[in-house]
């Protein structure tokens, strides 16, 4: 018998929103990037298996990135391999021409680029400028198109830096449509150290239909540093947006940015969409069984809210 803490709420949606939303599960990859204990090949490939059988649909593995930038994601080739044929359909992080080149020999349908809104994260993160950062991604995005394969970018720090402030709108529209030109299909919009607020995510979406990129082509990426996430993704979804990224167990932060915390937790999306009436195609009580089996792993409690609600004597 259910508790009163976790019978789901009636389905009431209060202005017109979208019928459906794609999550896009960031876990594996972006959720335990920062772990500083070595989480062990087996159990990240068990992680992406049962979040694939928990219905999400599109759940993104690991990084070709060098392993002395992310250690944790070292075992990148291992983890595929173990993966086997499902693994080819997992997006996978490609920093450079090297990375994409692994991804290929691996069978990888579906790549991703990490850009940045600001000079200082793209010094950082990517030892470029702002605008080098575009002459590094063109020649990987153009030989991953030629490959037929699927390119994404993700765009880190669209809302505020931690060393430069608040980021002009028209400069994140800016990086968002020169990565669009080298011709990548989906923009991710990062909210990298969680500052962003609902009017800010309203604005922004504007800014991009205004440069005749709507909303089909956007996904938002919220962290919860200051608790807006989920006021972030009602804004979103007031928008239009239909694709948000999530962690399941609300895992993540940002190896460069010491100051961003975890991403939004998958389970806390999906509680919300399912209160709106929104479809997601996902079992939640899967995922959060998932999130609590990796909370055990990493040795913590998940920082999410629904896993505490719906499993509290494992969190």
């Amino acid at each position: 018998m259910r508790t009163p803490a976790v019978v789901p709420a009636l389905p009431v949606a209060a202005v017109p929103l979208p019928d459906r939303v794609t999550i896009y599960e960031v876990g594996p990859r972006d959720g335990l990037q920062n772990e500083k204990a070595l989480v062990p090949t087996d159990v990240k490939a068990e992680f992406v298996r049962r979040l694939l059988a928990a219905g999400l649909p599109v759940v993104e593995a690991t990084s070709f990135v060098h392993p002395t930038w992310v250690p944790q994601l070292a075992d990148a080739a291992e983890l595929m391999a173990l993966l086997g044929p499902a693994g080819r359909d997992c997006p996978v992080l490609v920093p450079n021409e090297r990375g994409l080149d692994r991804a290929l020999e691996l069978g990888a349908r579906h790549v991703a680029i990490f850009g940045s809104a600001t000079e200082t994260f793209a010094q950082k993160n990517l030892n470029r400028s702002l605008d080098e950062q575009f002459a590094m991604f063109e020649p990987t995005v153009r030989r991953a198109r030629d490959a037929g394969l699927d390119v994404r970018a993700y765009v880190s720090m669209c809302f505020g830096d931690p060393w430069e402030g608040a980021v002009p709108i028209e400069q994140v529209v800016g990086v968002g449509k020169r990565l669009f030109d080298l011709g990548a299909s989906q923009l991710s919009i990062g909210d990298t150290i969680g500052v962003g607020t609902a009017g800010h995510v309203t604005a922004l979406v504007r800014a991009f239909d205004e440069v005749g990129l709507g909303t089909d082509r956007l996904a938002m990426h919220f962290h919860d540093t200051f608790g807006q996430a989920l006021a972030n993704t009602y804004a979103a979804l007031q928008a239009g947006i239909t694709t948000f990224d999530a962690s399941a167990g609300g895992l993540g932060g940002c190896p460069y940015a010491k100051s961003a915390t975890g991403n939004l937790a998958t389970e806390d999306l999906v509680w919300m969409l399912r209160g709106l009436g929104i479809e997601t195609g996902v079992d939640l009580e899967e995922v959060a069984a998932t999130s609590v089996w990796m909370a055990a792993h990493l040795g913590r409690p998940s920082p999410s809210a629904v896993v505490r609600a719906l499993a509290p004597s494992a969190t």
